[in-house]
């Protein structure tokens, strides 16, 4: 596996210890299975964004701080694209963070999405209150308690508030690339 999916490995392995957590319980809350998140923590397999969602809630951390293993910047306020982490997610999708610091009032991403990638099975349940900007392709997205799955097309935007659970996919046969704005 990459050197991206190994620190991924790392950070999640190395909080869940100090949350005093065992995998076994963490599984339980994440309600996924012990191999499965055994395979996670020694970077045999990715997570899936609903995964990493609800493992960052378990572990009482914004999803964002898996990202802050960057490299240093000459300026601290400004990020290039050779500056940016990237996590590669199971089910076809990577962000990107484009956001030059973690410690202001919102952070940013660029979501990656290949021709039927999704977010996972399950809806997300994010504690931070977030929203995006279609940049190219389509983005299908359900929230719980809707009925009707709404597809936002290049130059569509959406706004969701905390703890508003929901998932989301690319149904094309096209790249999707999405900034999402977390706050």
């Amino acid at each position: 596996m990459s050197d991206e999916v190994q620190t991924l490995a790392v950070l999640i392995r190395d909080l869940r210890k100090h949350r005093g957590l065992t995998l076994d319980e963490l599984a339980g809350k994440v309600k996924r299975s012990l191999g499965f998140l055994s395979q996670v923590e020694r970077g045999l397999s990715r997570p899936t964004v609903a995964d990493l969602t609800a493992i960052s809630e378990a572990l009482h951390v914004p999803t964002t701080y898996f990202y802050q293993a960057g490299q240093p910047r000459p300026l601290d306020w400004v990020t290039r694209p050779g500056e940016r982490r990237t996590i590669y997610y199971a089910e076809g999708i990577s962000d990107v963070l484009v956001s030059p610091t973690l410690n202001g009032g919102f952070s940013m991403l660029e979501s990656h999405l290949a021709p039927g990638a999704s977010s996972g099975e399950g809806h997300l349940n994010d504690s931070s209150e977030q929203g995006g900007f279609v940049l190219e392709g389509e983005l299908t997205l359900w929230r719980e308690g809707h009925a009707e799955a709404v597809t936002l097309r290049r130059n569509d935007s959406f706004q969701l508030p905390p703890h508003n659970q929901f998932r989301y996919a690319n149904l094309t046969d096209q790249t999707t690339r999405v900034l999402w704005v977390f706050r």
